[in-house]
């Protein structure tokens, strides 16, 4: 479900995960020439090139900036808009991102008007024993002011080795001086797979965000916890999900697909064609899936979908993806830093290359994706039941579904950060944080919103308010329930609330009808082929 409270520079941030690809590999690289190949000539223009600007250029140039932040990553960017140099920095939280786990004291945080500010600690975690709260603003790292800071270089003060101290003063809204917190950094393991319930009896939730070193195996383990046995229909939600390792995608998909089905396959110049398959299979698991995504589901998470698409063990709701169907290898270079490069292109398994073209438009309009029509009408292909897909395009849903555009009083609200504001003001200088069990806002609440609203100058009328009184109080409850209950209950008031979800569960008997269409095809050609022999 889509959250109000993400950073609005959620395209970079997604540029950047994007940019692992649907397969992460390592390897070595290597270039061996003959002094005379172009590669050398071209080398060596280079060479005169860079001479002529340090030696004339205005300022003082750094290599540094000249090369890695220049040379190198424009290179890359003529060859596609995936292959990525990291310095050493980027390499390190690349690294992190994929496995999934760091040490630190384990919440979130972003900037919001020049400070930053706890979102959520994690549940378990140091922060979330300690007592941090949403909405409390980090003045000071072990003695240092973080007057000026970005919230990275925050984040970054609060990691550190494991079982080392840190104290974090922070300034909380009620509370007139700053409150000291002594912890100590643990290992941080964030799961991929945040959100596993049921939305009514028989029918289940389940949020993949990313795909990294254990996400296959989180899958599984969520799925039994909740009591697989019992599902009679799942959501399965990719929307916004960037992708990743591509064997933690073949794990996620086959536990779905019967054993030894193909997930997905690549093929690339200097790489040899590979066909991943189902491994386990999902033996017993035919209960119909809905497929939730959105334009930001990238790479691992449409080889996802794709593979459900094409075997039709699953229908796909929502917007066209994202449109990458390109792999990067990870080569590991010297001083840390590391080369991600783009190496072959993966299929579905009905043979579509879903990647998007990106030779006629800015990178930055393929990354906001605004052309969710693309698509290659000569690459047509079939699914299992004989249904017609397409490629170069992303993963077209069986159902199209546009979230409702929101209205100029209900952005500003998002925009101001209203209900994280109030909510940190409504909790600030209570001793417990505790709400009764399945509480929602009442009308005390909604006027005291109402009255903080006038307190922050935003501008709206009765009529404004009155109209989105329902809105108000769903986006209250989400926001309230973190700081009551956790992110994890949070998360479940918000797929309750979302329309989107609601379509999913009224989309089911559509899932179950091409799960039953599919079994039939099956049995049909296996007569045929009986027949012929």
């Amino acid at each position: 479900m889509p959250s109000y409270r993400r950073p609005y520079l959620i395209v970079p941030v997604f540029i950047v995960l994007c940019s692992l690809g649907a397969g992460l590999y390592t390897g070595r690289a290597s270039a061996a020439s003959q002094p005379d190949d172009p590669v050398n000539q071209n080398f060596k223009q280079f060479t005169k090139i860079y001479a002529a600007v340090e030696r004339n250029f205005a300022d003082r140039v750094d290599p540094n900036v000249a090369i890695y932040k220049g040379a190198i990553p424009g290179m890359l960017h003529v060859l596609d808009p995936h292959s990525n140099f990291f310095d050493p920095k980027e390499y390190a939280a690349l690294k992190e991102d994929e496995s999934g786990h760091y040490f630190g004291i384990g919440m979130t945080v972003q900037e919001h008007d020049g400070k930053t500010m706890v979102v959520a600690p994690f549940a378990g975690s140091p922060a979330y024993k300690a007592g941090f709260r949403p909405g409390d603003v980090i003045v000071e790292v072990n003695d240092k002011k973080t007057d000026g800071m970005t919230s990275l270089e925050v984040a970054t003060l609060l990691k550190g080795p494991k079982g080392t101290p840190v104290q974090v003063k922070v300034a909380r809204e009620g509370v007139d001086q700053p409150i000291a917190f002594n912890l100590v950094r643990e290992e941080i393991s964030r799961s991929s797979v945040p959100d596993a319930f049921w939305l009514k009896p028989g029918i289940a939730y389940l949020k993949v965000e990313q795909f990294n070193d254990d996400t296959g195996q989180d899958v599984h383990d969520r799925l039994k916890q909740l009591g697989e046995k019992n599902i009679q229909g799942l959501i399965l939600d990719l929307r916004e999900n960037p992708g990743g390792l591509l064997t933690e995608a073949v794990d996620v998909a086959g536990h779905f697909l019967k054993k030894n089905e193909v997930v997905v396959s690549h093929r690339g110049r200097a790489q040899p064609n590979k066909v991943y398959t189902a491994q386990s299979g999902g033996t017993g698991r035919d209960y119909p899936i809905v497929v939730l995504v959105n334009r930001m589901t990238a790479s691992a998470a449409e080889i996802v979908s794709g593979a459900l698409q094409d075997h039709d063990r699953a229908w796909i709701l929502g917007e066209t993806t994202f449109g990458k169907g390109l792999v990067q290898t990870v080569y590991p270079l010297s001083e840390n830093t590391g080369l991600a490069l783009t190496t072959a292109h993966y299929y579905t398994p009905s043979g579509r290359l879903i990647q998007r073209d990106y030779s006629h438009i800015s990178f930055l309009d393929y990354y906001y994706h605004t052309n969710l029509d693309q698509r290659n009408t000569k690459d047509v292909k079939m699914t299992d039941s004989g249904r017609t897909v397409y490629g170069g395009g992303g993963i077209t849903p069986d159902q199209k579904y546009t979230a409702p555009k929101l209205d100029k009083f209900q952005s500003l609200l998002l925009r101001k950060y209203e209900f994280y504001n109030f909510s940190a003001k409504f909790f600030g200088a209570r001793q417990s944080t505790a709400l009764p069990k399945g509480w929602s806002p009442d009308a005390s609440v909604m006027n005291d919103f109402e009255n903080f609203l006038h307190q922050e100058k935003v501008e709206f009328t009765p009529a404004d308010f009155n109209s989105h009184r329902d809105w108000i109080q769903e986006q209250l409850k989400r926001e309230m329930y973190i700081t009551a209950f956790g992110v994890n209950a949070s998360d479940q008031v918000a797929a309750e609330q979302d329309p989107e979800v609601q379509a999913a569960i009224q989309a089911l008997p559509k899932a179950k009808a091409l799960l039953d269409a599919a079994k039939k095809t099956l049995v049909e050609r296996m007569d045929s082929q009986r027949a012929a022999r």
